[in-house]
């Protein structure tokens, strides 16, 4: 009795797992998250993406992220290579990776600077034509300091050659000018901060306030978007979302943000009140008009100062749809 009881238990426990097995096999697969890789930098600006990131909020909407930090300079080179399919950078540079033979194209508007990008001085500078002559660093061609700082020159009469240029990242201009090195310096958050916790060392001349025309946008590959349309959007409300959670839980939110760079959570705070990251009907405004104006007039400089040959076709620079559904 035992040896057959014991067979009939075995078989049992066989004809069991088969049946779980063939329920398993059965079940539909379970998708995975869409693997995007992003290029920024630690511009104040970018912040929501890591917050997206860190709170779970790519996740959430069926995102797996990364975040690649690349300089602004390089970030075209990391496209071309496929190393990353998405990068935030300023609006004008689109034009000079487009006309370069780098296509992406915008999705969501990020932020806006007010004051949050900035040109320091020695003491003894008082105005944008006491720099003629004077040696500015600023980071490579192709970068927004580097246009920043044409676009303020060239809002005064003059232009890139009237200054001598010294090539420095934002953060190393900056620190080096805090050294005591340079006349001037084109720097943004957070490290204007660090020239404005150092008045002795210089002052700010002019920032985005003064010339509002620094803006960020995301964008993606066509080849990217054409692939995975569903997963852009995703990007989009993933953005939306990030700035939900910085209006219901600031603390928190400015905490996870500032950690990321390093900084506690109120000083954190204190520079991104040098911008405003844009909401749904902020960014749909800007699609829908304030893009086209400014691109325009930012081709032209780049034109001006040789960046771009050619002028890209503008109206492919961006799909407002995703702002828009």
């Amino acid at each position: 009795m035992n040896s057959v009881g014991t067979g009939k238990s075995f078989l049992g426990r066989v004809n069991l797992l088969a049946l779980a097995l063939g329920l398993i096999c059965a079940a539909p697969a379970m998708a995975a998250d869409t693997p995007v890789a992003i290029g920024v930098s630690g511009w104040t600006g970018f912040a929501p993406l890591t917050l997206a990131d860190k709170a779970g909020i790519f996740k959430r909407h069926g995102l797996d992220v990364t975040l690649k930090m690349i300089p602004q300079k390089d970030r075209h080179l990391a496209i071309a290579s496929g190393d990353v399919q998405c990068a935030g950078t300023t609006v004008e540079t689109y034009i000079s990776w487009n006309a370069n033979g780098v296509p992406i194209t915008q999705i969501v508007q990020l932020d806006k600077s007010f004051g949050a990008d900035g040109l320091v001085v020695r003491n003894n500078i008082n105005s944008i034509k006491d720099l003629k002559g004077k040696t500015i660093s600023v980071d490579a061609p192709g970068t927004s300091p580097y246009f920043t700082l044409a676009w303020m020159l060239d809002k005064n009469g003059m232009s890139l050659k009237d200054v001598k240029i010294t090539t420095l990242a934002p953060d190393a201009a900056a620190q080096s000018f805090i050294a005591g090195s340079n006349d001037a310096a084109m720097t943004y958050e957070p490290y204007l901060s660090s020239v404005r916790q150092n008045p002795a060392k210089g002052k700010i001349l002019a920032t985005t306030l003064d010339y509002p025309m620094v803006m960020d946008t995301l964008g993606c590959t066509p080849a990217f978007l054409k692939k995975n349309p569903q997963a852009a959007k995703a990007l989009v409300e993933s953005y939306f979302d990030a700035l939900d959670m910085i209006r219901k839980e600031p603390d928190k939110s400015n905490d996870i943000m500032g950690a990321a760079v390093k900084e506690s959570g109120k000083a954190f705070a204190e520079e991104s009140s040098y911008l405003r990251w844009q909401d749904r009907e902020q960014n749909k405004a800007f699609f829908n008009g304030e893009i086209k104006s400014f691109e325009e007039e930012a081709a032209n400089l780049l034109l001006q100062m040789k960046v771009i040959r050619k002028k890209p076709d503008l109206n492919t620079l961006y799909d407002a749809s995703y702002v828009n559904q």
